[in-house]
Formats: C-alpha cells, sequence, structure tokens
C-alpha cells in the first residue's frame, strides 16, 4: 500500500512537472512573439511579408530583409500548431490553414494575403 501511495505521488509530481513545463514553454514561445510583432507589423506595412494559407509568414517579393525574424516566428507558429493539433487530434496542416483563414480576416488594409489557391492579394 505503501508502495501504492509513493507511486501515485511520484506521479502527481511528474504530471505538475510536466504541465508547469508546458506552461513556461507556451510562456516563452508566447513572450519571443510578441516580441518579433514590431518587426512583423512594419515588414507587412512595407509589402515585404505577406501571410500564407498555411498560417506562415512568407516574403511576398524579392526583397528578404529580416529573414531571421521571419523564420523564427515561422518555427514557433509551427511549434504552436503542432501543440493545438496534438491537443485536437488533428494536424499541424489544418490547424494552420485554419489560423491563416483568421489571420487574412484580421489583416490590415495594404497587407499581402494568400488565398486558398495560393494566389497573393493585397487586402
Amino acid at each position: 500500500m505503501k508502495q501504492r501511495t509513493s507511486t501515485k505521488i511520484l506521479a502527481l509530481l511528474l504530471v505538475g512537472v510536466f504541465v508547469l513545463g508546458v506552461s513556461a514553454f507556451a510562456d516563452d514561445i508566447k513572450a519571443r512573439m510578441k516580441k518579433r510583432l514590431p518587426v512583423i507589423k512594419k515588414l507587412k506595412a512595407e509589402g515585404i511579408v505577406g501571410e500564407d494559407n498555411a498560417g506562415f509568414l512568407q516574403f511576398v517579393g524579392d526583397k528578404k530583409v529580416s529573414a531571421d525574424v521571419v523564420a523564427a516566428e515561422n518555427k514557433d507558429r509551427l511549434t504552436v500548431y503542432k501543440a493545438i493539433a496534438k491537443q485536437q487530434g488533428t494536424t499541424a496542416e489544418l490547424v494552420g490553414k485554419r489560423r491563416a483563414l483568421q489571420i487574412t480576416k484580421r489583416a490590415e488594409s495594404g497587407e499581402w494575403v494568400q488565398d486558398a489557391g495560393g494566389n497573393w492579394i493585397k487586402k
């Protein structure tokens, strides 16, 4: 009985550590994304990047300014999409496409978005 109780306590502790770890990890991603937001907004306003139909940033033209920021943002987005997909029992691709629809609706006038067919449209 004592071993069973110890096992249960250990299991609860591991779950707690895991949940706190995931929460801290999510907070870290959120902080990084928030920090990059002003640069991304500027890139969008300048027409350098747009939101593709898969939920990621893409360069619209030949100008590849702040490529490191774009790559970091897309990496974090993929991590978030995978976590949501796992939680919902679906794929990261589907989560990204759903997010792309939300982003397109909220896009500012003059920003580039990609339609379902892959065509770039200036909103």
